[in-house]
């Protein structure tokens, strides 16, 4: 069924006169009769019933005009949806992140976000930096906060701020002096507990570090997350390998470095998105916040 057909039929019972509607149409008389007496043959029905001061429905024209009526105010109301995601800071998205990156980025972003855009709704994924990146390529996720993500030639990738995993150790309590020798670092690292997470490969690729220098800690205590390492750290169980932001948020000044001159692994955070995603008003202010957000961090840690 043509669509046309449906809007000259509408305005056309509307009017209550061929030629009447023609002209509000701005198409010719014969133009509008045909286009109704299509309609009228792809139905197999009689619409309207000619007389002498214009045309009235028949009971199916009756029937037509109130499914044409909710069916083209449907059209109309995706015509405007439409173009209001185009042009207007409206629409969802997720956004993917791995849980400790998120806890410390996402208060603060989300704080001011929803309240500078409140008619864009955003839900949020989490997981490894890798199964980010995965999402983001399969259209599960639109933006994505990774991790030393790999070059991918579907993905636009934007670095927004470093970090670093470290040794971390509980700060000592009042009046203690704390360890500031390499030496004593170094032995900490031998006779306690060395608290990682086994899934985050930074941990492993310190640990390679430490045996190239001969430092084999005692124990090794391999969790599945970054903040259960944090909780044990914080906890004075043994050296925590945690990023430094992770280490940072929410204990102020209850973790420290162990020593600075210990090996570190560095980390770059990205902003991801697919290159080919649809750049909607809405979607181009949540990348740009997302991006500018990060920038921020980098440039309160300088």
């Amino acid at each position: 069924m043509d669509l046309t057909h449906l809007r000259y039929f509408q305005v056309t019972a509307a009017s209550k006169s061929m030629s009447e509607a023609a002209r509000k149409l701005g198409i010719s008389q014969p133009t509008l009769t045909v286009a109704i007496r299509h309609l009228e043959k792809h139905l197999s029905t009689t619409l309207f019933l000619r007389e002498r001061n214009g045309v009235r429905l028949t009971s199916t024209g009756d029937v037509l005009l109130r499914h044409a009526t909710n069916l083209l105010s449907l059209i109309e109301h995706a015509e405007q949806d439409v173009r209001g995601l185009e042009s207007e800071e409206v629409g969802s998205f997720v956004i993917g992140c791995h849980e400790s990156l998120g806890a410390y980025f996402l208060p603060g972003f989300m704080s001011s976000f929803l309240q500078e855009a409140p008619r864009i709704e955003l839900t949020l994924w989490n997981g490894p930096s890798a199964s980010v990146t995965e999402a983001v390529i399969d259209r599960r996720v639109n933006f994505g906060l990774v991790v030393n993500v790999r070059p991918h030639p579907d993905l636009v990738i934007v670095p927004i701020f470093e970090d670093a995993v470290d040794f971390f150790v509980a700060a000592p309590p009042a009046g203690a002096p704390p360890v500031t020798e390499l030496a004593g670092a170094l032995q900490r690292l031998r006779t306690e507990p060395l608290i990682f997470a086994g899934r985050v490969f930074q941990s492993q690729e310190l640990l390679d570090l430490l045996a190239k220098q001969k430092v084999v800690p005692s124990r090794l205590l391999s969790c599945g997350d970054l903040e259960l390492v944090k909780s044990l750290t914080l906890a004075n169980l043994g050296v925590g390998v945690i990023p430094r932001r992770v280490a940072a948020y929410g204990q102020e000044g209850r973790l420290r470095r162990l020593h600075p001159a210990l090996p570190f692994f560095p980390d770059t955070i990205s902003l991801v998105y697919r290159a080919d995603g649809h750049r909607t008003r809405a979607a181009l202010r949540l990348k740009e916040a997302l991006a500018r957000y990060g920038r921020s961090l980098g440039a309160s840690q300088g």
